[in-house]
């Protein structure tokens, strides 16, 4: 929901579609950008039926300015997904279910969990994996917290540290050594950071993924 993660969204469809088709024929893209701390807030006070409530309208007002699909470029606001979907008409493009697609085609059975301290700790995103036949490795507590730390002190603010770098390539190491076959960056600002070289596993960067199933939903016929 950050504006560092949005614009990587916005340049991975536009450009990805122009590699693709070599004309600037861009599907229309409407971004809805959202008060971030507020929605920081009900997260951290457990408050998913206001949250999910609040981006179903978002989303009817999307749809009512012509869109076809709806998706949220961020992995923590899927916890929400349980409030949305009966208040929209708007079908909406799951982040974790185009990355478990992703996961499952590269061959990787048991995959690493990285993400904001609800996206590892709710049942939401480890049960949505499951549920495609993944087995699920996710850091130790205090690994988590300090991912969280990172993305909410750092990353969602563009700071960009070489230590916290450190830190998160450590925890991707031993996601490994627990048997992590693979893992998922999930959170859309953790690839601002980390990227396919700094880990020695396969790294599945869920801004990328969710953008680019975007793109190819947004021009099926």
């Amino acid at each position: 929901m950050s504006p560092e993660s949005t614009t990587v969204y916005y340049n991975t469809i536009t450009r990805g579609y122009l590699k693709q088709a070599g004309d600037e024929y861009y599907p229309d893209i409407l971004i809805y950008s959202v008060d971030f701390q507020k929605y920081s807030e009900w997260f951290a006070d457990g408050k998913w039926e206001e949250a999910g409530l609040e981006m179903a309208d978002v989303f009817e007002r999307l749809g009512s300015a012509g869109a076809d699909f709806g998706l949220i470029s961020a992995n923590t606001p899927h916890r929400s997904l349980e409030f949305i979907l009966p208040n929209t008409t708007l079908p909406i493009l799951s982040i974790i279910d185009v990355t478990a697609d992703a996961v499952i085609a590269s061959g990787v059975k048991r995959v690493g969990l990285l993400g904001t301290r609800f996206t590892i700790q709710e049942d939401f995103y480890r049960e949505g994996l499951k549920k495609k036949g993944l087995k699920v490795i996710v850091p130790e507590e205090d690994e988590i917290n300090e991912v969280d730390r990172i993305i909410y002190m750092e990353l969602v603010k563009s700071i960009l540290n070489v230590k916290s770098k450190g830190k998160l390539v450590k925890i991707i190491r031993e996601l490994s050594k627990r048997g992590a076959g693979g893992v998922i960056l999930g959170c859309t600002e953790i690839p601002l950071i980390i990227g396919p070289d700094d880990a020695e596993v396969q790294l599945f960067d869920t801004t990328k993924i969710h953008a680019e199933a975007a793109l190819k939903y947004s021009i099926k016929e």
